[in-house]
């Protein structure tokens, strides 16, 4: 009897206080009639083993979870627990970042060109420590590894970079320019009259369409998108007023003009011939930036290593650039060095880099605007003319009889290749600005 009762009992533990009331209020039911009569008989005992199972049966088909407490009650477990539910497991942040640069992932022929991107899009290597690394090229060193993990496609092999004779190529055409223009000074020369203008109109759209070519290949070469239709007018007005401008200033200042004036043929054909070195520094710059870049385990790094490669390189042209414009001026007879030609080469340079390395909103904003200010220094001297109006002259002659009338230019190209040297210093220094594009050698 006691037994019978002490069998009786276990469903009542706490293990099953935990479950649901119709599975406790129906197990006491069904205990209670079972073992009723097993008072008064000791066949009871059999019918209360039967009942013992009936419950469990029911409870296996209503609630399949308790099958493992019933039988830990059975076993002897005075007070059995639930195991709790397995933690779920953290979230992985590099793959939600993977999933949010997919495709930077799955074009990217190397590690660099994933964190060329990452950076891009405003990812330091402060913020590479909420992904477990501690820089944003360790990040996406494993970025690049998951994604060749994942994907049973091997990763697309770069394109070949360009032989010997493709350099030659883009070395010669970069020459294309300067021979051209030669070739038109040397026809300005020797000719007069019709001859001598039909020569300069010839000579300028082939210079012109020498120069679209050099620019099309090379290390000068820059994608449709970072070149607007609006840079390249502005570029051609720039070296329109170097070539026309000076004497057009002088003869208005004079009174004039009152006829054909003198062009300055020396500062157009240094920087025609200053093509060629503004290729090899643009591509000594490319190569060794991404060295560098390779070699780098940090964005701060990098930087720190590509700001005197560019300043240097730079530097290099300006030196050539001086060198052109001085044995050009003493071949033409004309001033040795033209300090606005000069600044207009390094601006032209510092527009170009950045278009190359896709940062080219800005030089058409700065090319634009020292356009318009020499276009509007030279409609001051036209509009002095009118009644009242003499003072609107005053700062145009003021600084060309001081520096003479290369001072408007100089000074106007000088300010906006200071803004772009600003703006290139901090933006070809980031690993983003030397990120091949697929395709490209």
């Amino acid at each position: 009897m006691r037994d019978v009762r002490d069998v009786g009992e276990r469903p009542r533990s706490d293990a099953w206080d935990t479950r649901p009331e119709e599975w406790d209020l129906g197990a006491e039911s069904a205990y209670t009639s079972a073992y009723t009569s097993a008072e008064e008989t000791t066949e009871a005992r059999t019918g209360a083993v039967a009942s013992d199972r009936a419950p469990r049966a029911v409870a296996a088909e209503t609630a399949p979870h308790t099958a493992g407490a019933v039988r830990a009650a059975d076993a002897g477990s005075a007070d059995p627990a639930r195991k709790p539910p397995a933690r779920r497991a953290a979230a992985d942040p590099v793959k939600a970042l993977m999933h949010r640069h997919r495709e930077l992932c799955e074009r990217a022929v190397d590690p660099l060109e994933i964190a060329a991107g990452l950076e891009a899009h405003g990812l330091t290597d402060r913020a590479a420590a909420r992904y477990r690394h501690r820089d944003v090229f360790s990040l996406a060193e494993e970025m690049y590894a998951r994604v060749s993990r994942d994907d049973d496609r091997p990763p697309p092999r770069p394109a070949p970079t360009g032989g010997p004779r493709e350099h030659r190529a883009w070395a010669v055409l970069a020459l294309l320019p300067g021979a051209l223009c030669t070739a038109a000074v040397l026809g300005l020369r020797a000719t007069e009259g019709r001859a001598h203008l039909a020569v300069a109109v010839l000579g300028a759209l082939a210079v012109t369409l020498g120069l679209r070519v050099a620019l099309g290949r090379g290390p000068l070469r820059a994608s449709a998108h970072t070149t607007s239709a609006a840079a390249r007018v502005w570029t051609c007005w720039l070296l329109a007023d170097a070539l026309l401008g000076d004497g057009l200033l002088r003869a208005t200042l004079d009174g004039g003009p009152d006829g054909p004036w003198p062009l300055a043929t020396a500062p157009v054909l240094a920087l025609a011939l200053a093509c060629g070195p503004a290729a090899w520094c643009a591509r000594l710059f490319a190569v060794h930036a991404r060295r560098r870049l390779a070699a780098s385990r940090g964005l701060e790094e990098f930087a720190a290593s590509a700001t005197p490669l560019f300043l240097g390189v730079f530097a290099l042209f300006l030196a050539a650039l001086a060198a052109l414009l001085a044995l050009t001026g003493s071949l033409l007879g004309e001033p040795a060095v033209s300090v606005g030609a000069g600044a207009l080469g390094a601006l032209l340079l510092l527009a170009r880099l950045l278009a190359v390395h896709g940062a080219g909103r800005a030089p058409t904003v700065v090319l634009g605007t020292a356009a318009a200010v020499e276009a509007t220094a030279l409609a001051t001297v036209f509009a002095a003319r009118l009644p009242g109006c003499s003072a609107l002259v005053t700062p145009v002659e003021t600084l060309t009889d001081a520096w003479g009338t290369d001072a408007v230019p100089a000074l106007v190209c000088a300010l906006a290749a200071l803004t772009l040297l600003i703006h290139a210093i901090r933006t070809l220094t980031r690993a983003s600005a030397h990120a091949r594009p697929p395709g490209s050698p």
